[in-house]
């Protein structure tokens, strides 16, 4: 039996086939779960659409600017409406200006720290208090972390504070989500080529750095995200909540 028949999911993040919201989305379909998904902006829509599309033709799919209130709360009603409750929902969703991350952290604006904490952790906690109406049977919300949250990576900058916040964010929201049996859990992973790890400056070193130091001697694979996605997603995570899962190689542990 697929391990998440039945589930209805959720998913922000999707930018394109690259994209680790992408190989979670692809992992959870496999494993039976009905998925809805949703863009930011109409430079991203004809991506997500194509990509969706693969799921069938009347997959939900939903315009949504995270930082907008009223656009969250649109997309919760609509999956609403098309399917009365909800049970997975994968946040993977993350900003900061390019300057910011550029540079010194030291010269960080304060509009771009603002920017970074609403759309890379605050993001979370509005999307999971909108969830929480429609998680009647309980439910799994996963955010996508990274390392930089607890040690310095250069060039991270104001996106390492921002994660950091997100990590906080997931064992408040696990505390107060607990009683109605949703867990909320972060994926800690290694750097994946994506749309928006190309941004940072030096993320080409950075997997050969991987490769090099993780214990596995290589970086993680997409779909490896994937099933760490569906492992939290399913009964077996049942007892897993507020805790940051590390999908690195084992990257995490090395001290040098």
């Amino acid at each position: 039996m697929s391990l998440l028949a039945g589930k209805i999911g959720l998913v922000f993040g999707v930018a394109n086939k690259r994209s680790i919201a992408w190989a979670i989305a692809q992992a959870w379909s496999r494993e039976g779960a009905t998925l809805a998904f949703t863009y930011q902006g109409e430079r991203l829509k004809e991506n997500v659409e194509e990509l969706a599309a693969t799921f069938g033709p009347d997959t939900l799919i939903l315009p949504c600017d995270v930082t907008k209130d009223e656009q969250i709360a649109a997309v919760f009603e609509a999956v609403r409406a098309k399917y009365g409750r909800l049970h997975l929902v994968l946040h993977s969703v993350a900003f900061a200006p390019k300057d910011a991350l550029e540079g010194k952290f030291l010269n960080t604006s304060r509009e771009a720290f603002r920017i970074a904490h609403d759309v890379s952790a605050y993001s979370l906690v509005a999307i999971a208090r909108a969830a929480a109406p429609l998680m009647t049977e309980g439910g799994s919300i996963i955010g996508m972390s990274y390392y930089g949250a607890e040690k310095v990576v250069p060039h991270y900058n104001v996106m390492g504070v921002a994660k950091a916040s997100l990590e906080a964010c997931t064992r408040y929201l696990a505390y107060d989500l607990g009683p109605l049996k949703i867990r909320v859990n972060c994926i800690s992973a290694g750097p994946v080529n994506t749309l928006a790890a190309r941004g940072i400056s030096g993320f080409t070193a950075m997997l050969k750095q991987y490769e090099e130091r993780a214990p596995l001697r290589r970086n993680l694979l997409p779909e490896e995200l994937g099933a760490t996605g569906v492992f939290l997603a399913s009964d077996g995570a049942a007892a897993i909540t507020g805790q940051v899962i590390y999908v690195d190689c084992g990257y995490q542990i090395m001290g040098m």
